[in-house]
C-alpha cells in the first residue's frame, strides 16, 4: 500500500514525488515518457537556477533527486485507475495492481501534431511545439508557424521579434484566434501570411531545411526554405483515464481548485493537464507541489492527526 501514487513523470509529477518524500510518504511514479512534454524541447532557458540547460539534463538532474530520495520510477502505463469501498484506490498496469491511499495526476499534454513526413525525424531539430521555450533559439532565422489559432498567432507575435523571418501557414484565410490578435499579427512586417496552405512534409539533412506546403486555391505546391518550424495547432488532455474520478472542462482539462484538489476526496493534479491558464514548467512545479502536500495533509486529516498546519 503506497500512501500516494503519481500518474505522468515530468516537471509536476517529478516534484510531486519530492515533496511526498520529504514528508516520508510512500510514493510512486508511473510515466510512459520519462520527462513530459520538456523531452520534447531541445535547450531551456526560463527555468530559474539555469541560465541554458539542454532538456535531458535537466530531465536527468529531476529523475535523479527523486530517486536519491527513496521514490519508486516505473516506465509503465497505467491502464485503469479503481476506488475501493474504504476510499483507498487500485491502480492496474498491463501486468501488476498496485494501492495506494492517495493519487497525483500529473500526465501532462500531448501536442496534436500534423503527422507529416519528416515531422518526428526532425523533433529537437527544427521541429518544435513551444515557441515561448524554444523561440530564443531561432534568433535572427527564418521559421514557420502552422495554426490558425491564438496558439499560433502568439507564437507567431512572438517568434517576429526573434526570427528575421515569419511565415504563418494555415489552411484556410479564417482565423480562430480573437480579432485583435489577428489584426495585431497582419500589421508585423516580417511575418508573411500563407493562406489556404498545407504543409506536406519537413525535409532537411542533418536538422530541418525546409518544408512542402500546398496551396488548395492554386493547386501547387511550393518549397519553402526555413530553419525551424513550430507546429502551434493545439494541445490534447488525453484524461479517459480519470474521466469518472474527476470533473473536466470542455478541452478534457482537470478541473481543481486552490489545494489541486479534485471532485474524488484523495485524487489531486497538477500541472498542464489541470485548467491552468498557462502551461510552463515553472507552473507545473508548483502544482506539483500542492498536490503532494495536499494530498499528505488530506492523509492527515483522514487518520486523525489534526495538528498538521494547513500551509505546511
Amino acid at each position: 500500500m503506497y500512501d500516494t501514487i503519481i500518474i505522468g513523470a515530468g516537471p509536476a509529477g517529478f516534484t510531486a514525488g519530492i515533496y511526498a518524500a520529504r514528508r516520508e510518504m510512500k510514493a510512486l511514479i508511473f510515466g510512459r515518457e520519462i520527462g513530459g512534454q520538456v523531452a520534447w524541447a531541445s535547450e531551456i532557458e526560463n527555468y530559474p537556477g539555469f541560465k541554458n540547460i539542454q532538456s535531458f539534463d535537466l530531465i536527468m538532474r529531476m529523475q535523479e533527486q527523486v530517486k536519491d530520495l527513496g521514490v519508486e520510477i516505473k516506465n509503465t502505463e497505467v491502464i485503469k485507475i479503481e476506488k475501493n469501498t474504504d476510499g483507498t484506490f487500485m491502480v492496474f498496469t498491463n501486468k501488476d495492481i498496485f494501492q495506494s491511499k492517495t493519487i497525483v495526476i500529473a500526465m501532462g499534454l500531448i501536442p496534436r501534431k500534423l503527422n507529416i513526413p519528416g515531422e518526428a525525424q526532425f523533433l529537437g531539430r527544427g521541429v518544435t511545439y513551444c515557441a515561448n521555450c524554444d523561440g530564443p533559439f531561432y534568433k535572427n532565422r527564418t521559421v514557420a508557424v502552422v495554426g490558425g489559432g491564438n496558439a499560433a498567432l502568439d507564437a507567431a507575435e512572438v517568434l517576429s521579434k526573434i526570427a528575421k523571418k515569419v511565415y504563418l501557414i494555415h489552411r484556410n484565410d479564417q482565423f480562430k484566434a480573437f480579432d485583435i490578435l489577428v489584426d495585431e499579427v497582419k500589421k508585423i512586417e516580417n511575418i508573411e501570411m500563407l493562406t489556404f496552405c498545407e504543409t506536406r512534409e519537413i525535409l532537411g539533412d542533418k536538422k530541418v531545411e525546409k518544408i512542402k506546403v500546398f496551396n488548395s486555391q492554386t493547386n501547387k505546391e511550393r518549397e519553402i526554405e526555413i530553419d525551424g518550424i513550430f507546429i502551434e495547432i493545439g494541445r490534447v488532455a488525453n484524461t479517459e483515464l480519470v474521466k469518472d474520478l474527476v470533473e473536466r472542462d470542455a478541452g478534457n482539462h482537470i478541473l481543481v481548485n486552490e489545494r489541486c484538489a479534485t471532485k474524488t476526496p484523495g485524487v489531486f493534479a497538477g500541472g498542464d493537464v489541470t485548467q491552468v491558464p498557462y502551461k510552463q514548467i515553472s507552473i507545473a512545479i508548483g502544482q506539483g507541489t500542492i498536490a503532494a502536500l495536499s494530498a499528505y495533509q488530506y492523509l492527515q486529516l483522514k487518520e486523525g492527526n489534526n495538528n498538521t498546519p494547513p500551509n505546511s
